[in-house]
């Protein structure tokens, strides 16, 4: 092919991309906006065509799939699917990176990888909360593992269902369903295990977004507040019975807080002052670890573990601290605690005051309310919303955590299922996944401004703005060209030669052609190098097509590009982490199809 003014472009604009990216000159969408607008203005591609990839499948695929997972996630369906893995799997990182991948490997095998990527990354965040594994730790082998599992099946992914029929358009026999199975098997094996033994080296310790504290977490720092809840039962013959939180010095004694008590099934949260307490009844006290020991010990109380009915008080996003202030048109202003009714309004325990910048703890019960003091409280996080709502009092901490709508669990993993089901049914992705969130919108799962808000920006724009690059290296040779250029070159080399020269120009497409395109532009090739060489060509057109899966070292597949933002990465971290799998991919890529396909 003669080399034209229009191929020189797009491979120097293709250069200037890849070098962009490997040094992160730019933000990744960033630069993937000035690789769009580069082929506006240089003429390759046409306005429309230079914006096609904000209506592309796959950029409405991933908005449609922000907006399921968003939906998903507000219903607290996946805080549930994290504790069931958690009780199978304990805290270990290994196993449960080990769970999570061939469980989403083996979901990618009859679905799309970015729907079973989706369906499982809102309970990998959970997991990653409740274990304090940094998420940058669990998200990107989930993600590698989705990508690995389309090559389990013939119909897992786009480009495998596709060479079939480039196969029949050949008068070559097409593949049955798992022919693909055995070096799919291989890849995803491999891939779980390369960070069993590789995760500590080339997945990042701490991201960006696990580096910076949250609201919570700053306003413990600041006051040097503990979470630290213990939990006693009364026996019959207590001393504490039929005293009140008040008469037995809790507060002002030991410098605890009673946050709940239970009486029977029944949980009182910041029970009333003027609450006897009576045998039998278990109370959740908040403060450091002697103090408590020197109450249980002062009133012969029985240290219980953690009692399941006190569960939200051990869930971060159920309960925490928040500081109120009293503003000038405070109802309280002039009155006490007592005789504004807090506890009893609000169900919140007031840990702390602020008063002309003295902070007082213990009992200040009678102290009277003036403009400008605050307070710093416990409780639920629904109970602090109420108090939000109200105009007498001030809520300072952002509320990070939304309520959990829990009415709305069937019909949101109704709308899920739905969707994958149409993608079963041969439903194109796209429109069976914005199917699903519309049904989503429309069942009030969530809001249609919701929705707008869970979409992601920066991924849509990295993906729309390097959707136009593969177009143009197909609309004007450039793929075609590199892919002649190469088997020209590898002409009378061994077989392995051929077969490793196959796999790493497809993994380069892979990096910024669509999948299917790259398959489409590899095909005819690779059965004429076959013809030349003397090989049957229906293993090396599979050997392409399972490797144009190889997209690992830029976050520019769809599924890389749903977990960046989660995962809080960078360019670097998928090019430290990616190069070493793609390695890996090639080698035994190469070393399966030599001994076992031909």
């Amino acid at each position: 092919m003669e080399l034209d003014i229009q191929i020189i472009i797009v491979l120097g604009i293709l250069i200037a991309t890849i070098i962009m990216m490997v040094f992160e000159i730019f933000r990744i969408d960033v630069v993937a906006i000035i690789t769009m607008l580069a082929l506006g203005w240089s003429g390759i591609l046409s306005p429309d065509e230079m914006l096609r990839g904000f209506s592309s499948n796959a950029v409405i695929s991933m908005i449609a799939v922000m907006i399921l997972g968003y939906g998903i996630t507000t219903t607290g369906v996946m805080e549930k699917f994290s504790e069931a893995i958690l009780t199978k799997v304990g805290n270990d990182k290994n196993k449960i990176i080990g769970f999570l991948g061939t469980s989403v490997g083996t979901l990618s095998a009859f679905m799309q990888n970015i729907g079973a990527a989706a369906l499982f990354l809102p309970g990998t965040l959970e997991i990653s909360r409740k274990t304090k594994i940094p998420a940058s730790q669990l998200i990107m082998p989930l993600g590698f593992a989705a990508i690995l599992g389309g090559s389990l099946t013939m119909v897992g992914s786009g480009h495998l269902i596709l060479i079939n029929d480039l196969l029949k358009n050949a008068e070559l026999e097409p593949y049955g369903l798992f022919a693909v199975t055995p070096i799919g098997a291989v890849l995803l094996i491999a891939g779980i295990m390369y960070f069993f033994i590789f995760g500590r080296w080339v997945l990042p310790a701490d991201s960006q977004a696990a580096k910076k504290k949250s609201s919570q977490e700053k306003l413990m720092e600041t006051l040097r507040l503990h979470k630290n809840i213990w939990y006693f039962s009364i026996p019959e013959k207590s001393s504490l019975v039929g005293m009140t939180t008040e008469s037995a010095g809790i507060w002002k004694d030991f410098q605890l807080n009673l946050v709940a008590l239970s009486d029977g099934q029944d949980v009182v949260y910041a029970p009333w002052r003027e609450t006897a307490f009576q045998s039998g009844q278990i109370l959740a006290v908040l403060g450091k670890e002697t103090e408590a020991k020197a109450m249980a010990a002062a009133f012969g109380l029985t240290e219980e573990i953690a009692p399941s009915i006190f569960n939200r008080l051990a869930k971060p996003e159920e309960s925490g601290f928040s500081e109120v202030i009293i503003p000038a048109s405070s109802e309280i202003i002039g009155k006490t605690l007592r005789d504004y009714a807090f506890r009893r309004r609000f169900a919140l325990e007031p840990l702390i005051l602020f008063n002309n910048g003295e902070e007082i703890k213990g009992d200040f019960s009678d102290h009277i309310f003036k403009q400008g003091d605050a307070l710093v409280v416990y409780g639920l996080w629904d109970n602090i919303r109420e108090l939000k709502e109200g105009s007498d009092l001030i809520v300072a901490t952002p509320i990070e955590t939304e309520p959990k709508n829990q009415s709305k669990t069937i019909p949101a993993i109704a709308s899920f299922a739905f969707a994958i089901l149409l993608t079963f049914l041969g439903v194109p992705i796209a429109l069976a996944f914005m199917t699903g969130a519309l049904a989503m919108i429309l069942s009030r799962v969530i809001s249609i401004q919701q929705a707008y808000d869970a979409i992601d920006w920066k991924v849509v724009f990295l993906l729309a703005g390097l959707i136009p690059l593969g177009a143009a290296m197909q609309k004007t040779g450039a793929a075609f060209f590199l892919a002649e250029y190469v088997m020209q070159a590898i002409e009378g080399q061994p077989d392995i030669v051929l077969f490793t020269a196959i796999t790493i120009l497809a993994t380069v497409f892979s990096l910024f052609m669509s999948n299917v395109g790259a398959v489409v532009v590899l095909a005819p090739l690779v059965i004429g190098m076959a013809e030349i060489a003397g090989l049957d060509p229906r293993p090396l057109v599979l050997l392409a097509a399972v490797s144009v899966s190889n997209s690992f070292l830029l976050p520019t597949h769809q599924v890389n590009a749903l977990m960046i933002s989660a995962g809080g990465y960078k360019n670097r971290d998928y090019i430290r982490a990616g190069s070493g799998m793609t390695v890996m991919f090639v080698i035994l890529t190469v070393v399966v199809f030599y001994f076992f396909y031909f």
